[in-house]
């Protein structure tokens, strides 16, 4: 079996209607056994890239997840980084912000977590945040501090959007990748999920009272969705939408879209010149000198 990563890509100028895009597919993987050898080679092989990208040190990866609650977020970053030098990668989960990141820009507190060329960052929900809970909740908006002529909700959203897409350009064209995933999860599974939290001891510290009264927000949620990945998915910055209600199908995807990427950068290891070959070579001599 293999994984068309393109049948998951959100092209650009497409209109995302999430009911068109399914949030479970036939499993890729003929086995529970056949799973566990597959995601191990996914590993293995996102190591050995991120070590050459590390090394080569030209590009940045930076991984976004956004999902409503209980899609997989947390246990697909696990599964799939779980093999990966923790020197290459940086995980920065985003809560509500605090009162200094709301006296700056919607972009700002991010900015500060961006990854550094070589290395992979992974944002656990990022700035899409405001273009999504912000619109189903106007109150976080208003909390905001913007002055009152920026609050037109008319406007406000593809003005946020065309913000979001100019950033993304900038870092594309400073040698950051952009590798955007939306966790597809039925309402339905996300109720089986919660209710699983609250009867096993060791999830249910996950389970928020919160998390529930969400569930009430679900068509406006998704409706945010729409339009967000409808106006921010573009040729160098995808969105992809990946079935999230089987998550080891979900984490096969995961992993099987990032490992393409990384092997479609151009990417080497640093040849040395000549004065460092020498350099190189009289060391290596000196060495074999020595006594054993």
């Amino acid at each position: 079996m293999g994984i068309n990563t393109k049948d998951f890509r959100v092209s650009e100028g497409d209109s995302v209607n999430l009911k068109h895009w399914p949030t479970q597919t036939d499993p890729v993987y003929a086995s529970k056994k056949a799973y566990h050898q597959w995601l191990d080679e996914q590993v293995a092989e996102l190591n050995a890239l991120q070590q050459l990208q590390y090394a080569a040190n030209r590009y940045a990866v930076l991984v976004i997840f956004q999902a409503m609650d209980a899609a997989g977020k947390d246990s697909s970053i696990r599964h799939v980084m779980s093999g990966v030098n923790p020197q290459g990668c940086q995980v920065f989960s985003f809560k509500h912000p605090s009162a200094a990141e709301l006296d700056h820009d919607f972009l700002w507190r991010t900015t500060q977590c961006l990854p550094e060329r070589g290395r992979i960052g992974i944002f656990n929900r990022s700035y899409y945040e405001e273009v999504l809970i912000a619109r189903v909740h106007p109150e976080i908006l208003h909390s905001q501090g913007l002055p009152d002529e920026l609050l037109d909700e008319k406007n406000i959203w593809q003005e946020r959007y065309k913000s979001i897409v100019d950033f993304e350009k900038h870092l594309h064209r400073n040698g950051t990748r952009i590798i955007k995933f939306f966790l597809h999860l039925s309402k339905e599974e996300q109720r089986k999920r919660f209710l699983e939290r609250i009867d096993t001891p060791e999830k249910v510290w996950k389970f928020s009272i919160a998390d529930t009264k969400e569930r009430y927000y679900w068509k406006q949620y998704m409706q945010a969705y729409e339009a967000c990945l409808s106006a921010t998915s573009t040729k160098n910055a995808p969105w992809y939408i990946v079935p999230a209600d089987d998550k080891k199908n979900t984490r096969l995807i995961i992993a099987q879209i990032i490992v393409d990427t990384l092997k479609g950068l151009d990417m080497r290891y640093p040849k040395a010149d000549a004065a460092r070959q020498q350099e190189l070579l009289a060391i290596r001599q000196q060495l074999m000198q020595e006594d054993a």
